[in-house]
């Protein structure tokens, strides 16, 4: 589409110049420089980053990235050497000035140290495309910016500048081409990386496209909020069987600590940033993303086929277990995602006393590492205990194609 538009623009051109005379002295250099700007800006515009670095960036990792100039193989034939594309580390106020100015302006210090920085935009001659492929790129250390309050490193946005001069043929206007990456999170340890995704997460959810870089709303619907967990956690998963109506309302009354209101009244409420990872859950020591972050992790390690099978309810209270579990017979029990742990499922299963009396048990959670030696299959058949998955399903006929082949076979 931008090779059509440039053809269109060199037509025109064309026209203009062999209908100069009839123009006149007033109007020809009027639409002469009205062309150079519809050229530079269509031109900048095709100036793009084709594969993003990555949004939580780890200082002493290498990483990649690529951009590809659209125009390339059409504008840049005759260069006697190839043209360098150069990486830099920008701030969120330094990309904020970059936007305003229309990228007219060129950035006056970089905020980060990377190594390897500069790569040949090329065009390769198979695929007809103009890119620059920074393979192995490394950010050595990172400047932090003054933060606002309560802020921490890990809500901090910096961002990676591309940009070369080019000039472009046949014209030979030379030009200075420049593009922006998505939000980074700069971290310094891995211990970062929790609070890192959050943010990212935030802002890839809730920016709009034409922004300022990089705003992004306080607070957002909680409606709009269940479709990015949702989202998140199937990427994550990578499983087809989503969030249903009955999780959203257990992750609603977690993260509003309100245990009082129905799942419509939710609906039109708004849930904050600090909701999201700044406050701590009430008698926890971590907050509802680092909670949920744990969780998603676990389950993409150690339960993707049991979630995918619908074996596992996850998210539910442990006082609605309980109403649901009582009423039925002894040794009925499901799964759910541990409250007081960072990435723990536990079963709940009830016993029925002689007296008809029930009571619920809650098996201490395992973590990823305890299904790691031993799977949660194989362990919901070790436990005699455990007869019915709710409501009513034999548990060898739930979790029979879970169970391990060495105890598959007769005796």
């Amino acid at each position: 589409r931008c090779e059509n538009l440039v053809e269109v623009y060199f037509q025109l051109q064309r026209q203009v110049m062999a209908a100069s005379a009839e123009l006149g002295p007033e109007l020809l250099p009027r639409l002469l420089e009205r062309f150079n700007e519809v050229l530079s800006s269509l031109v900048k515009s095709s100036f793009l980053v084709e594969k993003q670095p990555p949004q939580v960036l780890k200082t002493q990792t290498k990483f990649q990235a690529s951009v590809r100039f659209l125009l390339g193989p059409q504008l840049l034939k005759a260069a006697p050497k190839p043209y360098m594309v150069r990486a830099d580390m920008v701030t969120e106020k330094q990309a904020r000035e970059l936007e305003l100015s229309s990228y007219s302006n060129t950035l006056s210090e970089s905020t980060g140290e990377i190594m390897h920085n500069m790569v040949a935009l090329e065009t390769n001659p198979t695929s007809g495309t103009c890119c620059a492929n920074f393979k192995n790129v490394l950010l050595k250390k990172i400047k932090r910016c003054e933060r606002k309050g309560s802020e921490s490193v890990t809500e901090e946005k910096c961002a990676v500048l591309f940009s070369t001069n080019v000039a472009l043929t046949p014209s030979n206007v030379s030009m200075h081409l420049q593009v922006l990456s998505l939000p980074i999170v700069v971290i310094v340890h891995g211990n970062q990386d929790n609070n890192a995704k959050a943010t990212v997460l935030w802002d890839n959810a809730f920016s709009e496209i034409d922004r300022v870089p990089f705003v992004v709303a306080e607070r957002v619907p909680w409606e709009k909020m269940c479709d990015t967990l949702n989202l998140k956690f199937m990427a994550e998963v990578q499983t087809t069987k989503g969030l249903l109506k009955e999780h959203y309302f257990f992750l609603a009354q977690k993260i509003f600590n309100d245990h009082s209101a129905r799942f419509e009244d939710f609906q039109s409420r708004h849930v904050s940033w600090a909701q999201f990872n700044k406050e701590i859950l009430p008698g926890r020591g971590f907050t509802f993303w680092q909670w949920f972050d744990g969780v998603l992790d676990l389950t993409k390690r150690c339960l993707k086929s049991y979630w995918s099978d619908r074996l596992i309810v996850g998210f539910i209270s442990k006082q609605y277990v309980c109403k649901l579990l009582s009423a039925e017979p002894d040794g009925t029990f499901l799964l759910r995602f541990s409250d007081s742990e960072i990435g723990g499922i536990t079963i709940a299963y009830v016993i029925r006393g002689k007296d008809g009396s029930s009571q619920v048990e809650n098996i201490q959670p395992f973590s990823a590492k305890d299904l790691s030696i031993r799977s949660l299959g194989d362990r919901i058949r070790d436990l005699g205990q455990l007869r019915n998955l709710y409501p009513k399903i034999p548990k060898d006929q739930a979790f029979g194609s879970h169970y391990n082949s060495e105890w598959r076979g007769p005796g």
